[in-house]
């Protein structure tokens, strides 16, 4: 800070050292005794040192008002200029928090009223295709879950920011979250012949029960979509939920990005239909909630996403 402080005030401090410069060299040009030439310059160092020092301790103080965002009173008229564009500032960046604001929560209005109209027809379609067996309705059913995936992700991206995200962190029991999940994916691993391997947890975590339900959706779903042959395996270790599966892996370079927004590696560029924003969300969601997800894969071996569920650094409701 001194040295800041010496940097802005080096013109003023210039300035004064020639006005005493010239003030001993007319001494000196008209044989003056040194002693009268000495003390005048020994007392106007002094009266300078002591108007400096003043003139720093005014400055800290006014530097630390500003740092709590206490604006003092202006001393001078550049400075009172400085407040009048900060003033302008402030209320051009109020206006454009208010006008993002309400366009965000217009767009979230759209969006949701759109997701809910979207849902009839799809609850329409499932409903003529539940009387039937076939591979054609299974087909069917796949997509319609894929679709209503599709707008759920929608919708918990459009609420991660929101200010009314409706958390509700309590005790629950692991094993009623996962079978639901299970139960909604049963026609794709009849249709892909692919086997379940769930071991009961047993267990009661602290979360909330939507949106952690919505994060083994999104794990699952990804483990179907990219197992061809094999199967998947559900189980506990611990309070860690793992969720394991024999498909095509992710490789060693993509691993440590797949939970960026947007990523999709090798594998998701090859699926055109990947958006990259899964996992992404899986992970906003598990920070929000206390809870850590991690991933361990290779290729053509399978893919093991870890989510540790003992961590309290949520508040229970």
């Amino acid at each position: 800070m001194l040295k800041d402080y010496l940097r802005s005030r080096i013109k003023v401090i210039v300035l004064l050292l020639i006005v005493d410069g010239i003030f001993a060299s007319s001494y000196f040009l008209f044989n003056m005794p040194a002693v009268t030439v000495l003390y005048p310059l020994f007392l106007s160092f002094a009266v300078m040192l002591a108007a400096g020092i003043i003139d720093y301790i005014y400055t800290l103080k006014k530097h630390g008002r500003l740092l709590r965002s206490d604006i003092p009173e202006a001393s001078s008229p550049l400075e009172k200029d400085y407040q009048t564009i900060i003033d302008k500032l402030k209320e051009e960046e109020e206006f454009s928090r208010k006008k993002a604001s309400e366009d965000y929560n217009n767009m979230v209005e759209y969006y949701t009223v759109w997701a809910h109209q979207i849902k009839t027809p799809i609850a329409s379609m499932r409903l003529q295709i539940q009387s039937e067996d076939s591979d054609l309705s299974r087909r069917l059913d796949s997509d319609l879950n894929r679709i209503e995936a599709y707008v759920e992700m929608v919708l918990t991206f459009l609420r991660l920011d929101s200010d009314s995200t409706d958390y509700v962190i309590r005790e629950i029991s692991l094993d009623d979250v996962i079978r639901p999940v299970i139960r909604k994916f049963a026609r794709d691993f009849i249709t892909k012949k692919l086997t379940m391997d769930y071991e009961p947890a047993d267990i009661k975590v602290l979360s909330d029960e939507k949106w952690l339900s919505f994060v083994i959706e999104q794990v699952l779903s990804n483990a179907v979509k990219y197992t061809n042959n094999g199967g998947i395996k559900i189980y506990a270790e611990g309070s860690v939920l793992c969720i394991e599966d024999t498909g095509i892996g992710i490789s060693s370079e993509d691993l440590p990005r797949i939970f960026e927004n947007g990523y999709t590696g090798y594998n998701g560029r090859a699926d055109k239909r990947a958006s990259g924003i899964g996992l992404y969300l899986c992970k906003r969601i598990c920070d929000n909630l206390g809870h850590k997800i991690s991933a361990g894969s290779a290729p053509g071996v399978g893919t093991k996403i870890s989510i540790d569920l003992s961590r309290r650094e949520v508040g229970v409701e």
